[in-house]
């Protein structure tokens, strides 16, 4: 077991390093994918994510591409932004990465959008830490869909952290247990021009940045 779990972790760090497109340079343009990602979810037709959940979320994480690894190890590796209810309104937004790997072939490969919906005070500690797992560190569900499901189904009245994959125009719960997330120090500095935390940044320690205008104008939407 010790050997599959360091064999993964090296694993997931070369998928970093194999993968397109994941230097802190785009981080602008990884932004304003974000932004199209919120923007979908505030558009999405009575299928998608349920409104009451957007409404009580405590946090909102944004990975606009999730990329799986077409290799002979397995993995996925994404990068994004987070955003949490403050006294004053939604924060300016943390950059994320998330990590996620698996032993086993596989032929091609594939990226998505996923969304995070932070449902509590628990969930929100874990994202203010600098590394959590989902599933160990904070519970994790495949989140409900339909614009009127009951917010009330067992995932959503347990999990800190509810989850959903889009393909192809449609929101739907994706699991993620064993993915872990962590600060992206690189994209922080990029956005603030300085070391920046991302618990700093959540709790509402930093004025946004000129260019997470839209950013916020759309995830105030929920």
């Amino acid at each position: 077991m010790k050997f599959r779990n360091a064999f993964i972790a090296i694993a997931s760090a070369a998928l970093v390093q194999i993968l397109p497109g994941v230097s802190s340079a785009d981080t602008p343009e990884r932004l304003g994918k974000a932004v199209e990602t919120l923007n979908a979810l505030s558009k999405a037709a009575d299928s998608e994510i349920p409104a009451d959940l957007l409404k009580k979320a405590q946090c909102v994480i944004v990975i606009p591409s999730l990329k799986s690894g077409a290799f002979i190890v397995g993995g996925e590796y994404g990068r994004g932004f987070a955003s949490c209810r403050t006294a004053s309104g939604w924060s300016a937004p943390a950059a994320v990465k998330a990590e996620a790997g698996s032993v086993g072939f596989q032929i091609g490969g594939s990226e998505s959008e996923v969304v995070m919906l932070v449902m509590d005070k628990k969930g929100m500690d874990r994202l203010l830490s600098t590394k959590f797992t989902l599933g160990g560190d904070a519970t994790v569900a495949a989140g409900p869909v339909g614009r009127n499901a009951s917010a009330k189904t067992d995932a959503s009245m347990r999990a800190e952290i509810l989850s959903y994959s889009r393909s192809r125009g449609v929101f739907a719960g994706v699991a993620l247990e064993g993915g872990t997330l962590r600060e992206d120090d690189s994209a922080n500095k990029d956005l603030y021009g300085k070391a920046m935390t991302n618990r700093t940044i959540l709790t509402g320690g930093v004025p946004a940045p000129a260019s997470a205008a839209s950013f916020l104008s759309s995830i105030k939407t929920f």
